[in-house]
């Protein structure tokens, strides 16, 4: 059973809903050859390890909810299999992590329908436990979504926020879902639970950790919204800028990094320039967290620029501003070309 959350009742529009995957997103799983699959159902909960700073950030999030009386909630989506349940379980109450509810794809039933190829497409699963559960929140509860560049979670992320927010109706789903074949039972109750939500612009952030190291710019067509990360510092960082995590949480994941991984100083502060860079980061919330990180003791004391470096700053930083960036819900996300599906009356030989 999951540890039970001691948030106390607060206006349903103060709830925040935290979805995160679970291999390669909150754990460092291996899975590339069918040696390392066949090994992780017979991995104990002390052979899992977590990815540097995740469980920081976790605990982080839970205390800054309960310090200023927001009520949250935890809830694990995992594309494996439920005989792993258990390690699991036991791997999160190692790491103290309060949660609110886990689901497992059930690997063995699609073997005994002979549904082999649904045991590697998680788009219709992920996305239809995702509907599910929206369906069971109040309208007004904010989501920030957590998953991996390995590989649907940006697409999955994405296509379930816009059609949480009205962007895509039920049809056009259908459609989309057909044209990445989805098990068509899987199709007709993602529609269905689609028609039943009320619109509501509820996905505030999507992070995705970048354990394949994808190019970020290759991130770009799905908006700002969605935060292609490096390290849960990144994540910290933007969750800070939004109010959902303290300056104390975002030192506690930036500790964890230097005591738990090879990180240094100087890569930290790399990380928060990028992240800023990169749009996701407001400079004065960068700032800040440089501040906070140096009154700790986890960042270099950054000696006052001359006036040519100064100069040069301000117009890099100048054209940033400038710069035509994808706005969070500004331009839609094309997702007919990023399934490949054909327009009505294009070409396109067999």
């Amino acid at each position: 059973m999951p540890l039970d959350a001691s948030t106390r009742p607060t206006p349903d529009g103060e709830r925040l809903v935290f979805r995160w995957d679970l291999d390669k997103t909150y754990l460092k799983s291996e899975f590339e050859t069918l040696r390392e699959m066949m090994r992780i159902p017979f991995e104990k909960a002390e052979d899992k390890v977590a990815a540097p700073g995740v469980a920081a950030l976790l605990r982080g999030l839970r205390e800054a909810a309960l310090s200023s009386g927001r009520s949250m909630r935890v809830y694990f989506l995992s594309a494996s299999p439920p005989q792993i349940g258990r390690a699991i379980r036991r791997k999160l109450e190692l790491d103290g992590i309060i949660y609110d509810g886990i689901v497992f794809k059930d690997q063995l039933q699609r073997i005994m329908r002979g549904k082999f190829r649904h045991l590697r497409e998680h788009i219709g699963y992920k996305l239809t436990e995702l509907l599910k559960a929206r369906v069971a929140e109040p309208p007004a509860a904010r989501e920030y979504l957590f998953g991996d560049d390995w590989e649907s979670d940006p697409l999955i992320y994405s296509l379930y926020a816009d059609v949480v927010a009205g962007r895509v109706d039920a049809a056009t789903l259908g459609e989309l879902l057909r044209a990445v074949r989805v098990d068509p039972p899987l199709i007709e109750q993602a529609c269905t639970l689609a028609a039943e939500l009320q619109p509501s612009d509820a996905v505030a952030r999507i992070f995705i950790n970048l354990e394949r190291r994808t190019p970020p710019a290759r991130l770009r067509v799905y908006g700002l919204r969605l935060v292609p990360a490096f390290n849960y510092l990144q994540t910290a960082a933007c969750l800070y800028e939004d109010g959902a995590l303290s300056a104390a949480g975002v030192v506690q994941v930036a500790r964890s990094l230097l005591e738990d991984s090879d990180y240094i100083p100087e890569r930290l502060a790399n990380s928060i320039a990028d992240i800023e860079r990169r749009g996701h980061l407001g400079a004065g919330a960068a700032q800040r967290v440089r501040a906070t990180l140096q009154a700790s003791g986890l960042l270099p004391a950054t000696p006052a620029p001359r006036l040519w470096a100064r100069a040069r700053r301000w117009w890099a930083n100048r054209r940033l501003r400038r710069a035509p960036v994808p706005s969070l819900n500004g331009s839609p996300i094309d997702y007919r070309t990023l399934v490949g599906l054909e327009l009505p009356g294009e070409g396109g030989s067999e």
